[in-house]
């Protein structure tokens, strides 16, 4: 049987904010961004026929009152599955399955410096293990290590520990999620064994940002560059750092919902709003290239 996907505005933005006071991390802007979102409708801002553009004036109020950027009415061009996060999972595997798994670049440049680039996210561990582990074991025997999240919007944080575990020599903690729904919180650790090869903790390190590296990619660098392991090398992040679940409230339709908020054990905050602020500023074009000088004058040569 063909979904229906007849746009009806007022129904998307009831499950939308009913999802948002039951959900998002902080209820009392819950509230307020909710009324927002009420009053707009009742004014007839969102009377429109197209999900696309409902998609984003929905996105730019429920981003208004406090600029979350992972809190998102999100569209799809195809229809996507009604079953609770159905639809990210369904757009990510299309990506997982032409980038080599998440690490569509492994190079070796002059002096012994390797380039692993990871986009166009990080993937989930259970997909993403096996061709991150393969890569990061390949350079193991780089005598310095650039990796590359230029291009990278995001993903799984237990995919960030995995790759950290990569990075560092001893089994280190690394972020703690803080969840609405039970007050719960949640520590992400390294881990004590890999597959394959570490590169480990004491070679030269850096990694490289853009203005779109964004959520999970910011976490790896922030909890890189917090630890004191890696050199940040590029531009300032986007500055989203809420996890967060996403409901099909129509079939074309996803509406992502902060749930938890990251504090970082060694800053006692996070990148929310701020970015991941680079210890060597430059234009993400020529951030490689500064990377690679830094590496080969660290390494005496």
């Amino acid at each position: 049987m063909t979904p229906v996907t007849t746009l009806q505005p007022a129904s998307v933005i009831d499950e939308t904010t009913r999802l948002l006071t039951a959900h998002y991390v902080f209820p009392e802007i819950a509230e307020q961004v909710a009324e927002l979102l009420k009053r707009r409708l009742a004014e007839g801002s969102y009377d429109v026929e197209d999900a696309a553009e409902l998609a984003g004036l929905v996105t730019a109020d429920l981003q208004s009152v406090n600029d979350d950027k992972h809190l998102r009415l999100k569209h799809h061009a195809e229809p996507v599955s009604p079953e609770q996060g159905a639809a990210t999972m369904e757009s990510i595997r299309r990506d997982f399955d032409t980038s080599l798994g998440g690490a569509p670049r492994l190079e070796l440049l002059d002096g012994g410096v390797a380039v692993l680039e990871l986009a166009p996210m990080l993937f989930p561990l259970e997909w993403a293990a096996e061709p991150l582990g393969a890569a990061l074991t390949v350079t193991s025997r780089a005598e310095a290590l650039i990796v590359d999240l230029r291009g990278n919007r995001g993903g799984d944080p237990d995919t960030v520990a995995f790759v950290c575990s990569y990075l560092l020599d001893e089994r280190t903690h690394l972020n703690t999620m803080h969840w609405r729904s039970d007050g719960r919180t949640e520590q992400s650790w390294s881990l004590p064994y890999v597959l394959g090869a570490r590169f480990g903790g004491i070679k030269p390190l850096y990694v490289l940002t853009s203005g779109s590296t964004f959520s999970a990619a910011e976490e790896l660098a922030y909890d890189l560059q917090q630890l004191g392991r890696a050199v940040i090398v590029g531009e300032t992040t986007r500055g989203g750092a809420h996890p967060c679940k996403g409901w099909t409230v129509h079939p074309h339709l996803e509406a992502t919902i902060p749930t938890g908020r990251a504090v970082n054990p060694v800053s006692g905050t996070n990148w929310e709003g701020t970015g991941v602020r680079p210890d060597v500023p430059c234009p993400a074009h020529e951030a490689l290239a500064q990377a690679h000088t830094l590496a080969l004058d660290r390494l005496g040569g």
